[in-house]
């Protein structure tokens, strides 16, 4: 069979090969392989404890993989000296769980961290920047309180806007609705979608919260036991016979 030359070729964005890391006795990846295309946004599901922020942390270089291949843009990180790898993580935000927001500093000086850190941008404009960008999430108004003064949702946002300060291409989120009410949770799945639909942003979350997981996938990775079951769409999860995905989706419905 043959492919036209014409044809645009596909980038990915992330690629994992053989992925395994276990702490102790207790496997939590078992040789799983993911790939993640540019401008795709791909939920990660499971139950708690199913090596879903393992899988994270292991992308953006926090926990090291006992065996496997981790590629980022097509570079390696898996072993790469930590001054690479922070070249590399300059490109890649990260949502962590509970928004990790500097307690001591106001919103917009969390937001401007990164940009002290690794920008060579002059004061006005890191505020600027700062101000545009929690503008962009919907938290103008609260830019000078501090992360204890607002609520979960809002710290989520807050949490988002310092995650886009270096203008990423790459966005990971660990569980980004994760005690939310329904609302809030609605409103933070939007801006994902909207995150997705005005800067082509690449997406991996990673979630239980199947409503959420609906509105924003193009695909959907079912983790369980440290492999993965069904690597596709919704319809896709729907059609497995395997008891575990079953289940799960009757909980979640």
């Amino acid at each position: 069979m043959t492919t036209s030359s014409n044809a645009p070729a596909i980038e990915t964005s992330v690629a994992a090969t053989g992925l395994r890391k276990s702490f102790g006795g207790l496997k939590v990846l078992n040789g799983i392989d993911l790939t993640v295309e540019t401008g795709e946004t791909i939920s990660v599901l499971g139950r708690s404890g199913t090596g879903k922020s393992v899988l994270l942390k292991l992308l953006i270089g926090l926990e090291k993989p006992d065996a496997g291949s981790i590629q980022i843009d097509g570079q390696e990180i898996a072993g790469l000296p930590m001054q690479q790898l922070n070249e590399v993580r300059k490109g890649i935000g990260f949502l962590f769980q509970q928004a990790a927001l500097y307690d001591s500093l106001t919103l917009i000086q969390n937001v401007e961290f990164p940009l002290s850190r690794h920008t060579t941008l002059p004061p006005g404009e890191r505020k600027a920047r700062a101000e545009e960008l929690l503008k962009r999430v919907g938290m103008s108004s609260d830019a000078e309180k501090l992360p204890a003064e607002i609520s979960g949702g809002m710290k989520k946002r807050a949490g988002l806007a310092r995650a886009l300060a270096l203008d990423p291409k790459l966005v990971m989120f660990d569980e980004p609705t994760a005690g939310l009410d329904p609302v809030t949770a609605a409103e933070i799945a939007q801006l994902i979608l909207d995150l997705k639909k005005a800067h082509q942003i690449t997406s991996l979350v990673v979630t239980h919260d199947l409503r959420t997981a609906r509105t924003i996938s193009d695909r959907f990775i079912m983790l369980h036991d440290g492999n993965i079951l069904v690597d596709g769409t919704f319809e896709d999860l729907e059609r497995s016979k395997h008891p575990f995905i079953i289940e799960f989706l009757k909980d979640a419905s």
